[in-house]
């Protein structure tokens, strides 16, 4: 059954650019299907066409008849006094009325037992039973819990809430409702960790059909079955989850990059063959004329395949300044809290040269407030932070505000560095900022072309100590993918908040979890991290015993050689995870190649080549996690 279909849909917002053109699809019934595509591409618009909020201005959308949609981009309006438990509470109005109602027909019926009024009490009570009648308070409590919706949460009203917190309670409310298609727009973007692993897990028992927009890599590969890319106005279609997506795109690439370089070979071929004939004509052989122009019809029947495009990167790379001495920051007795809510108290902890740190927590945790703590932007309630003399510190903020938001790109530029208006120019468009769009103001940026030019000043500085605040919020994949190059490339200390598991997983080689005011120190990547979580949350609850004795600290260059193998660990994983794609790739492509023995003899040879490469690999990191032998977790910082 198709729940969704799409056809003939084109949109324009300006005169001379046509965002959607010719756009047709149709989606089945229990599918999940995930819209990429570019910043800029036009998925927004679409999905509000598809959810009836803007009209196309030519095509049309079918909905299956009796479906229930639900939107979470959208946030309904509610009265001034509606509590979030109000907000979630309604997703039941239609039981609670029917609830409401048998009440009534209870006394009725004493008074008066017809058959018609029999009837209708259990119509209705099959309502209320099918609807959850009886359970509904435990579902919304199950619900909210899931979401990081605590009970003070609960009791706040809904209008009091942040866009980011009304959004998360309307997820809840779309969840709570039983909707059979659930439009999502970006959905993770203000949900913590927990929240999104929960998500992921209620999609993944949803009977019904999801269309969702996402930059989250994870989350796409667990909760789409399907991919339609937007890009140019047209729509490409891909069925599987996101990490096939990428390969089949460039596989499709290539394919018709090779046949594009084919036909314009044989068209270059045929064109001097023609050229040559002419000139012989011209000699005394007429006959060779209709030869030349025989010719120059089959190049003209030759079916040309346009060149594909691919978009250019960005280029930018973090500046170094050269770091003198071992230790960067030292944190002693720190603590922070705000009225009777305390964050954090006590912490004492030390960050090495070159150590990449991910400080993890659920919302609120005071992950911002660490960050800003840490470079003196907050002041603390008790304790103290120590940087190193030597250190340089760039940060990039999550809510990125610039001081004078009505400068152009270009003057942003100028005011902040010493450099021409040529090179201003130069480094803007390395950042995608090209032609026309540097005369735009500061103002007028989207979020994620803000936090693309506070990049662009930052990249400039030369930094020895790199501090971001959920740094991929506002970018989408390729950006993504370009920044975590540039940090990948960044030889200083990394200290950083993230929700987008891909980042913490490439990067983190120790993690600070802040949570219930407290701060675990973790010395371990983010896959082993998550391991020891797991394995504490089925473990019974641990008999209080003695405390032990405070461990040794070890010697500053035992714990430094062992950051540093740490980080080797991590990298290590890393390359076996792309090594383990690209054989899976390759199996893929000799499939293909069944009946071509050539092409699946070279096949072979890169399948072997390829498994050796793997194998030693394996060697490294078993090798290098042997000396390591760390303990599995860090103490606690609190």
């Amino acid at each position: 059954m198709i729940d969704i279909m799409a056809a003939h849909l084109r949109k324009s917002f300006e005169t001379d650019r046509l965002l959607l053109k010719d756009v047709s699809f149709q989606i089945e019934s229990g599918e999940r299907v995930g819209l990429l595509g570019p910043n800029g591409a036009g998925k927004t618009t679409l999905l509000r066409i598809l959810t009836g909020e803007v009209r196309p201005d030519e095509g049309s959308v079918t909905i299956a008849a009796g479906r229930r949609v639900g939107v979470v981009s959208q946030i309904p309006v509610f009265p001034a006094d509606c509590t979030v438990y109000d907000v979630l509470r309604s997703a039941f109005e239609p039981v609670l009325a029917a609830g409401r109602e048998l009440d009534e027909l209870r006394e009725t019926m004493e008074e008066d037992p017809s058959r018609a009024v029999l009837q209708r009490y259990d119509r209705l009570q099959a309502i209320f039973e099918a609807g959850g009648g009886y359970e509904w308070e435990v579902r919304l409590h199950k619900v909210a819990n899931g979401l990081g919706i605590g009970p003070a949460m609960l009791e706040s009203l809904f209008s009091d809430l942040s866009g980011g917190e009304q959004t998360r309670v309307n997820l809840g409310r779309m969840i709570l409702e039983d909707t059979d298609i659930l439009f999502l727009d970006e959905p993770t973007n203000h949900l913590d960790l927990d929240a999104i692993t929960w998500l992921e897990s209620y999609l993944a028992g949803f009977k019904g059909t999801v269309l969702t927009v996402s930059h989250d890599r994870y989350f796409l590969d667990r909760a789409i079955t399907r991919a339609i890319e937007l890009d140019n106005g047209e729509v490409s279609f891909y069925s599987g989850n996101y990490s096939f997506y990428v390969r089949e795109k460039e596989a499709r690439y290539q394919e018709q990059l090779k046949r594009y370089e084919k036909e314009q070979a044989k068209i270059a071929q045929l064109t001097a063959a023609a050229d040559k004939m002419h000139l012989w004509a011209f000699m005394g052989n007429d006959a060779l004329h209709k030869r030349a122009f025989s010719m120059e019809k089959r190049i003209e029947r030759i079916r040309q395949t346009d060149r594909p495009k691919k978009e250019k990167r960005m280029t930018g790379r973090f500046e170094e300044e050269a770091f003198c001495g071992d230790r960067v920051l030292e944190i002693q007795g720190l603590e922070k809290s705000y009225g009777e809510r305390i964050l954090f108290r006590d912490l004492e902890l030390q960050v090495e040269a070159g150590e990449r740190i991910a400080i993890l927590g659920p919302n609120g945790a005071g992950k911002t407030t660490l960050l800003r703590l840490l470079l003196d932007r907050e002041p603390a309630d008790r304790g103290w932070v120590r940087m190193g003399p030597s250190v340089k510190a760039g940060y990039l903020e999550q809510h990125i505000v610039f001081d004078e938001p009505d400068r152009t790109l270009v003057d942003t530029l100028l005011y902040a560095g010493n450099c021409s208006t040529q090179e201003a120019r130069d480094r803007l468009a390395a950042f995608h900022f090209r032609g026309e769009d540097v005369f735009k103001t500061v103002r007028q940026l989207s979020g994620g072309e803000r936090a693309r030019l506070r990049l662009c000043m930052l990249m400039d500085a030369k930094l020895n100590l790199l501090v971001l605040d959920e740094p991929t919020n506002h970018l989408d994949l390729p950006s993504r993918e370009w920044m975590e190059d540039a940090v990948e490339a960044f030889d200083g200390t990394l200290l950083f908040v993230s929700h987008d598991r891909y980042f913490i997983e490439r990067f983190a080689t120790r993690i600070w979890e802040l949570r219930d005011g407290q701060l675990r120190d973790w010395r371990c990547g983010y896959a082993r991290y998550q391991e020891q979580r797991e394995r504490e949350r089925q473990q019974p609850a641990a008999v209080p015993s003695a405390p032990k004795a405070p461990k040794k600290e070890k010697p500053e260059t035992q714990r430094k050689r062992d950051q540093k193998a740490e980080r080797k660990l991590a990298v290590l994983e890393r390359d076996i995870g792309k090594k383990e794609e690209e054989l899976q790739a390759l199996e893929t492509e000799m499939e293909a190649a069944a009946c071509d023995y050539v092409r699946l003899n070279e096949l072979l040879a890169e399948q072997a080549e390829k498994q050796a490469e793997l194998e030693a690999l394996y060697e490294a990191w078993e090798a290098d996690a042997e000396r390591l032998a760390a303990p599995e977790s860090g103490s606690s910082g609190a």
